[in-house]
């Protein structure tokens, strides 16, 4: 994904770290010659935990600040496989792009099906009613990085879905 990211002039923005997988995500990106931005919190700023060979390390007070400030400097969101941190950053993306606070296309890597018990409960929300379908939509699932990339790059917000979840009635 770094790699692919570099390749096609796309800065990465992330969390900073050089473990886990987005580290191996960002030394594939440097590697390959791209711009990465890393924006981390101070008790995570450590020789043990920071990328140190990043375009620039951005150091937010907490987590807020940190992700307002990768909200700022994105152009669209990729998840990759993970946890908690990623899922919190994942639906608060989805959120944002939901009431209208930003227009920018947000999309998973699937890798190995990683996503697809995720898809079916969005699915479902859908199906209930909890969802609006044009919302769900716009959540790119691809697993190939240049796929996701190509469907991405043809996003077109909602703008309507967003104007009728919003309404007071």
């Amino acid at each position: 994904m770094g790699v692919i990211l570099a390749q096609k002039g796309i800065r990465l923005i992330y969390g900073g770290g050089k473990t886990g997988l987005m580290g191996e995500v960002a030394n594939g990106a440097v590697s390959a010659g791209g711009e990465v931005i890393g924006v981390i919190i101070p008790s995570m700023n450590t020789p043990a935990l920071a990328h140190l060979g990043l375009t620039r390390m951005d150091v937010a007070t907490d987590m807020h600040a940190r992700k307002a400030r990768m909200h700022e400097l994105a152009d669209g969101y990729i998840a990759l496989p993970g946890g908690f941190g990623t899922w919190d950053e994942l639906f608060e993306t989805i959120t944002w792009a939901q009431t209208g606070a930003h227009e920018k296309p947000v999309g998973l890597l699937n890798v190995k099906k990683y996503y697809k018990p995720l898809l079916a409960a969005m699915d479902h929300a859908v199906a209930e009613g909890f969802i609006f379908a044009e919302h769900r939509k716009s959540v790119f699932c691809e697993s190939s990085p240049e796929e996701l990339l190509s469907r991405m790059a043809q996003y077109e917000h909602p703008h309507e879905a967003v104007k009728r979840w919003l309404k007071e009635d």
